[in-house]
């Protein structure tokens, strides 16, 4: 079990370099690789007992193999999700399968920059299969949050996780000059019971730099308004890494006066133990 000592993020990303045996399918910013190694060493560095490790569609789309080397060389420091295709022709099986992968605590959709609505069959088949499966399911939802809250009220035994506030956020500086816009939509799918939010890459919506005073704020209505045993901590390292470094994402939370120490706690490792059932170990 967790300690009240762990930090544990809640969304990294590792990937390999571009190669013929495993070739991009896209570009995500950042260096032309941060390994699992990598990785590792910088969480070690600033005290990150461990991270939820998620396959980046980006590069890989809905191919996980990456992350299952990576998890395979370092069992004790992550546990991962993957990205599925809601046009798949075998969801439920797909998703059962991946939920019975060691090292697995979690899929994920994609419905940021898309079309699909919340009567999409294909959607409901993986929440409906996620919930199956004990696991919960993370939704990239900025630009999408009324698909969100429907998808949520429709399938009200999934757990279900916003990503990155809910909130668009910046591929490189600077920040929009409204970052926190569509806060008031965030706000109120804290109302749906089985939603929770990950507070990742909360530094890059800052116009103040490191460590970003005016994002507390904002941040604390969304505590106000999930609680903070619904709300997880996270860098989003390596996405966030032209806006900061990895150090910055996690000292920001550190350095604050607006966190209690129980609340950082619970903030950055305690509600993410319970709301993935998954602790960083020795191995």
């Amino acid at each position: 079990m967790a300690t009240q000592t762990q930090t544990i993020d809640v969304q990294v990303h590792a990937y390999e370099r571009d190669h013929p045996g495993r070739p991009w399918q896209g570009f995500l910013r950042g260096p032309d690789e941060v390994t699992g190694d990598d990785m590792v060493k910088a969480m070690a560095a600033v005290g990150v007992a461990g991270a939820i490790l998620i396959s980046p569609y980006s590069l890989y789309q809905y191919d996980a193999s990456y992350a299952l080397e990576v998890y395979a060389k370092h069992p004790g420091s992550f546990g991962l999700v993957k990205p599925f295709d809601p046009e798949s022709a075998t969801i439920a099986d797909d998703v059962a399968r991946w939920a019975a992968t060691p090292g697995v605590i979690g899929a994920r959709i994609m419905l940021t920059g898309g079309t699909l609505e919340a009567d999409h069959p294909g959607l409901n088949e993986i929440l409906a299969a996620g919930a199956k499966a004990g696991i919960p399911v993370n939704i990239m939802c900025s630009d999408r949050l009324s698909v969100f809250g429907e998808l949520a009220r429709r399938n009200p035994n999934t757990s279900m996780v916003i990503d990155h506030l809910g909130i668009p956020q910046p591929p490189e500086p600077p920040a929009p000059p409204e970052p926190w816009a569509d806060l008031d939509h965030v706000l109120a799918l804290a109302a749906l019971d089985n939603v929770t939010i990950k507070i990742s890459g909360a530094g890059t919506l800052s116009h103040a730099g490191f460590p970003y005073p005016d994002i507390w704020e904002p941040l604390g209505k969304i505590f106000n308004a999930f609680g903070l045993d619904r709300c997880m901590w996270g860098t989003d390292w390596t996405r966030a890494r032209p806006l900061l470094t990895y150090e910055e994402g996690v000292e920001a939370f550190r350095v604050t006066d607006t966190l209690s120490d129980s609340d950082r706690a619970v903030l950055m490792g305690g509600s993410l133990t319970k709301i993935y059932n998954w602790s960083p170990s020795s191995g």
